[in-house]
């Protein structure tokens, strides 16, 4: 299962996305969490180090293995962040070893991790952040990963994971928020901006005082509104540098991950709308920069009839 973890800059986002990923480890649940925000705070909330090189820095070698043998590719060049999956691709497992995960995943408290790497002082002027996310949607794009595997990503704060087919990558989205108006504002346009898409959200509030804060978030999203966590002295301790088991939280805010876990266990996944999602995006890709950028017509690079899925590993 792929999860986004999306919401207002400050909602605590990374904060919720590293509590669930830290709970299904716990529950002995197989876990691969990535960091597709350009403040990189992933790695610290799970108490992790980032892997050796980032996966934004990688792009070449991911493009050179993720390509295969697909003949609808002419090189690891003409590759660009939204190409899809094909015959002769090499998809990804979870679990499996391959180059990219030798290279960029490290692994603690038995969680998988990888970051797209932080803005560097050579990218000012000179690039835009969704030049390091694009590892992370090519990956998406060639990820078969199974029901019981739980791929958690956080994103980018905004609305700015819509500048890409990016949001379309997941099975279930959680939109963190805040009992404020502007975080009600960025839910807003989550819902606008995913309605016409098939994406499935739930909306969990976070920094929850007192009920009244309760009914704010409830009038205002509905019955997206799928639970909210109360203050955590517990999230406080580790914010202060005094990072604590999972076990540590408290009970009711563990219940919440247990909501949101079930929640996710309860989604339907459907391959056909995501490879058909992925065509879509890269087309528009295609006509709107990229054959200009790579002097090649990318629209070849679609294979028709192909669906992803972990089927297609063993097939």
């Amino acid at each position: 299962m792929k999860i986004a973890f999306v919401g207002k800059g400050g909602a605590g986002k990374t904060t919720l996305a590293a509590l669930f990923s830290r709970q299904l480890a716990a529950q002995g649940r197989t876990v691969l969490a990535l960091d597709a925000d350009i403040n990189q705070n992933l790695a610290p909330a799970l108490g992790a180090s980032p892997g050796q090189h980032a996966l934004g820095d990688s792009l070449t070698e991911i493009k050179d293995h993720l390509r295969g043998s697909n003949p609808l590719i002419s090189s690891a060049a003409a590759m660009v962040k939204t190409t899809p999956a094909g015959r002769g691709s090499r998809l990804l497992r979870v679990t499996e070893t391959n180059p990219i995960w030798s290279r960029c995943v490290a692994t603690t408290g038995g969680i998988r991790f990888a970051g797209t790497g932080a803005f560097a002082e050579s990218d000012l002027g000179v690039s835009c952040y969704h030049s390091k996310v694009g590892a992370v949607e090519l990956i998406l794009n060639h990820l078969a990963d199974a029901d019981d595997e739980y791929v958690v990503v956080d994103m980018t704060a905004g609305a700015d994971a819509f500048a890409s087919g990016l949001f379309t990558r997941f099975d279930h989205t959680f939109v963190v928020c805040e009992p404020t108006v502007r975080g009600i504002g960025v839910y807003r346009q989550y819902r606008q901006y995913a309605a016409d898409h098939g994406v499935a959200l739930s909306v969990v509030g976070n920094k929850v005082t007192d009920a009244v804060d309760v009914d704010f978030l409830r009038e205002h999203t509905g019955t997206d509104l799928l639970a909210w966590l109360g203050t955590s002295r517990h999230v406080r301790a580790a914010e202060q540098g005094r990072p604590g088991p999972i076990e540590g939280l408290e009970p009711e805010n563990r219940a919440v991950l247990d909501t949101m876990r079930a929640t996710v266990d309860a989604t339907v996944r459907d391959w056909d709308r995501f490879q058909a999602q992925a065509v879509e995006f890269h087309l528009r890709n295609a006509h709107a920069w990229a054959n200009d950028a790579t002097g090649e017509d990318l629209t070849r690079q679609v294979d028709p009839g192909f669906v992803m899925g972990p089927a297609r590993v063993t097939s």
